[in-house]
């Protein structure tokens, strides 16, 4: 959740309590208890989003992981190939001086 979902969750959990106290039928106590249960599911709201942010964020980051060995891989087997493919084009080659 960016900085502007959070901002218009925080927003519109505080004008729903607001509006809900302004016109709620209930008595101070039974109000007071409804807000400290509806912040108590904000919170839990908020955990299971960062939780779920986390988890996709680990997994990005093993994507990338995977992704730069496979190339790590690959560039090594070119160097290899380069290396064995002089190798072969210099033991071809006929000696200098020797005729």
């Amino acid at each position: 959740m960016d900085k502007n979902g959070l901002s218009s969750f925080l927003l519109g959990l505080g004008v729903g309590v607001g509006i809900g106290m302004l016109f709620a039928p209930k008595s101070g106590q039974e109000t007071r208890e409804l807000i400290k249960n509806k912040a108590g599911e904000g919170t839990e709201f908020l955990k299971q989003r960062s939780a779920d942010a986390k988890q996709t964020a680990t997994e990005w980051v093993e994507k990338g992981k995977d992704a730069l060995g496979r190339q790590k891989n690959t560039l090594a087997d070119a160097v290899d190939a380069g290396k064995q493919a002089y190798h072969d084009a210099v033991a071809q080659t006929p000696a200098e001086g020797v005729l």
